[in-house]
């Protein structure tokens, strides 16, 4: 979890990615930061994130991009 949360930080350094759980509901990642992560991810834990798996909902917290990185691992 926490290479994750620092790849969050990179993108967005004033959000606490620990308690916030609605990211994309409440608007605080848009297109444009779920590119920026999507290409962090892939490239800090060496794997590719299959298209289908590219879904709002994925990102709405930490612990959805961490279970959809675990998925990707296995």
């Amino acid at each position: 979890m926490d290479k994750l949360i620092g790849i969050l930080n990179k993108v967005k350094p004033e959000v606490d990615f620990y308690c916030n759980k609605e990211l994309i509901t409440d608007g605080i990642l848009d297109s444009i930061d779920i590119v920026m992560v999507l290409s962090e991810i892939e490239k800090e834990f060496c794997i590719e994130i299959d298209p289908e798996e590219i879904d709002p909902e994925n990102f709405q917290s930490a612990e959805k991009m961490l279970e959809m990185i675990n998925k990707a691992i296995e």
